[in-house]
């Protein structure tokens, strides 16, 4: 094994399988990230993607395969992958019947920080995610961006070398949702933090990654920069035409009753 070039991946899967009886979620995907890289997965409900992040920050354990997360093991170091990573979920984590910076304070005693130290990472996560102002007020009167801002500010508190997002502007409109987009670039160029990225949005997927994979039927159909996937299709492509292309359809299609159910949901709370 080539140590120096595991040592550059944040996310490394090998063959990574999850089955739900007889129905195959992933299918023995392989997948190379390296540090620094916001990340993107791609594809239509039920094509695998929120299954691959479950697995990755070690929620759902794989049927066969490896994966590494933040350079270890899903399966023998579940600890130490907890410990390197931030994830944000398509749910709301935050507490409504606490301040921002009480949300913030929880997160820090979970996360195991010492108090001392705590105290100035909540001021600098605040500020960072322009929620200073707002610090002591309760979440359940912040609008949408201002709490996905918040769930930012708790995943990264700790200061992880890896952030998991699952569909993190989904319900916003479009000023909250490109605020958002400029809080993760900017942690990605000041913090260096690795992101993935899950997203049904064309635009956020072509603003935001250097790279993505899109999947279908579990399986990963193509991985690429987004500019060169538009050019292997044609000068006028979209990014639309790609998803089509290489998932077999057209992004909104697809999905159970129970997904559109929670995604309708999802959305209308944050909204």
């Amino acid at each position: 094994m080539d140590t120096a070039a595991f040592d550059r991946l944040a996310i490394k899967t090998s063959e990574l399988t999850r089955q739900f009886g007889h129905l195959t979620a992933v299918d023995h995907i392989e997948l190379r990230v390296p540090y620094g890289e916001i990340f993107g997965l791609l594809g239509a409900n039920g094509a695998g993607k929120s299954t691959v992040i479950k697995m990755l920050t070690t929620l759902l354990s794989p049927t066969s395969g490896s994966a590494t997360a933040g350079g270890f093991d899903i399966i023998k170091s579940p600890g130490d992958v907890r410990r390197r990573i931030g994830y944000v979920s398509q749910l709301l984590s935050a507490d409504g019947a606490l301040t921002g910076y009480e949300n913030l304070r929880l997160s820090a005693k979970l996360y195991g920080l010492p108090r001392a130290e705590s105290g100035q990472r909540i001021t600098d996560a605040l500020d960072f995610m322009g929620l200073t102002d707002s610090a002591h007020k309760l979440v359940k009167t912040y609008s949408g961006g201002m709490i996905r801002r918040l769930e930012l500010a708790q995943a990264m508190l700790h200061r992880p070398a890896l952030l998991f997002l699952d569909e993190p502007t989904i319900g916003l409109d479009p000023v909250a949702r490109h605020m958002v987009w400029d809080r993760l670039l900017d942690l990605r160029r000041d913090h260096g933090m690795t992101v993935l990225i899950t997203t049904h949005d064309m635009e956020e997927a072509e603003t935001l990654c250097d790279r993505l994979a899109i999947l279908h039927v579990g399986r990963v159909s193509v991985v690429g920069k987004p500019a060169e996937l538009r050019r292997e299709l044609g000068a006028s492509a979209t990014m639309d035409d790609v998803f089509a292309h290489y998932a077999g359809g057209l992004i909104h299609e697809g999905g159970t009753f129970r997904e559109v159910a929670q995604t309708r949901r999802t959305a209308h709370r944050l909204g």
